[in-house]
């Protein structure tokens, strides 16, 4: 019986610190901008000329 209460206490203080982890992530502002990642790969610059490659048959 002792050991199901410690591992009942073990798993409140394992989720109490992950749930304090979540707070300081959403509070540093982890969570701000969820938009613009999304949004980065259609505003990729186009490559230039003298960085593309072109094959040439032998």
């Amino acid at each position: 019986m002792k050991i199901i209460l410690l591992l009942i206490i073990l798993s409140l203080i394992v989720a109490l610190g992950f749930l304090g982890a979540f707070f300081w992530a959403v509070k540093d502002g982890q969570y701000d901008d969820d938009v613009s990642p999304a949004m980065r790969i259609l505003l990729d610059d186009q490559p230039s000329e003298n960085n593309q490659t072109t094959s040439k048959k032998s």
